[in-house]
């Protein structure tokens, strides 16, 4: 390889990896000097040009310029300096050209190796740059295949691995799939950024939300609480200061469209939308919904609920193995208990008969 095949592998490089050609010059001198002092064995203070026009090299010795000389490979005196340039005085440092013949082939050589280096280390710190500006926010991504447990998704400059427990359990992930991820973390690794993605985490709803309502996106409605089972159901309480706006309206849109967009980013995960309130009582009969609330007592000091719903809700106040309420809970931040009218009834029949035996 000639200079001129090099400068032009090197700006292909550039191009190809979208990293600033400075960069991979700069990389490839500081090479070049260990490179000489390697093949020709000198203790010289060296320095390597090469020119980004034409891909000449030239190496020079560089020498301090001092009134005695006792050392040639470092130091050149005034006079001397002065043959070269009368500008030369005490302490300055003289350039002096020592280009080996054949450095063209050494430079050759070691272009490759460093420049290789210097290249995955500068797309690793871009990608890293890249990826950390969208830390706990969303990325589309595609998918690229399983392996083992793990699913490979390309984001972009780089690739990573959804994890088993980021994954969502109904979900099937086929090659080509295009899907939004949420970035839960981006940390620095000696082979390069690890960029942790998720689609069970509820920052993921948080976002699409922001996407799909412009009333959250510009703070007109804020989201006060999120509490999902990924793949199945997910809460998400929702607020407006201004009294013209209603918040849970504003999320579902019209005819329920911006609402069903979520749900079909997540292949048909159920979500509940409900009005937060500052009033516990409000807040914890809104967040039992869909089931309808004849009452809710609620123990500030346990920080603990009991909500009364008619027979008929009771089933689906709990929901299926119990989720309805937890998600409730979650939300919300309070032990809830359930239960139906009749419950109610009879533990207030049997306390009274109770009381009655005393």
């Amino acid at each position: 390889m000639n200079t001129v095949e090099l400068i032009e592998a090197l700006e292909e490089l550039v191009k190809e990896k979208r990293i600033d050609r400075e960069i991979i010059f700069t990389a490839l001198e500081a090479a070049l000097v260990s490179a000489y002092k390697k093949n020709y064995g000198t203790s010289q203070n060296v320095k390597v040009t090469v020119s980004r026009d034409t891909g000449d090299i030239h190496v020079y010795a560089q020498k301090e310029v001092v009134e005695d000389v006792y050392d040639n490979l470092l130091e050149i005196s005034l006079e001397d300096a002065r043959k070269i340039s009368i500008k030369y005085n005490i302490g300055d440092i003289v350039d002096i050209e020592v280009t080996p013949k054949d450095f063209g082939r050494v430079a050759a050589q070691t272009a490759k190796q460093s420049v290789i280096q210097k290249i995955r280390e500068a797309e690793r710190e871009i990608i890293y740059k890249e990826f950390i500006e969208k830390e706990n926010d969303l990325i589309t991504g595609v998918v690229q295949k399983k392996e083992k447990q793990n699913v490979l998704v390309d984001i972009g400059r780089t690739e990573t691995l959804l994890s088993p427990n980021e994954q969502m359990p109904n979900e099937e992930y086929n090659h080509g799939d295009i899907l939004k991820f949420y970035v839960v973390e981006v940390k620095k690794t000696p082979k390069g950024p690890n960029i942790v993605i998720s689609r069970t985490h509820p920052g993921l709803i948080k976002r699409l939300f922001e996407l799909e309502v412009p009333e959250i996106y510009d703070g007109t409605v804020e989201i006060k609480s999120i509490s999902r089972e990924a793949g199945y159901r997910t809460k998400i309480a929702v607020y407006s200061k201004d009294e013209n706006v209603d918040p849970t309206g504003a999320c579902v849109g019209p005819k329920g469209v911006r609402v069903q967009n979520i749900v079909n980013e997540l292949k048909g995960e159920k979500i509940d939308i409900v009005k937060w309130s500052k009033d516990p009582a409000e807040f914890i009969a809104n967040s039992i919904s869909p089931a309808k609330v004849v009452s809710v007592e609620v123990n500030e000091a346990e920080k603990s609920a009991r909500v009364v719903v008619p027979d008929y809700q009771l089933s689906l106040a709990i929901g299926k193995e119990g989720q309805n309420a937890r998600l409730a809970a979650k939300l919300t931040g309070w032990k809830i208990d359930i239960k139906s009218q009749s419950q109610v009834q009879t533990e207030s029949g049997a306390f009274e008969q109770g009381d009655d035996m005393q």
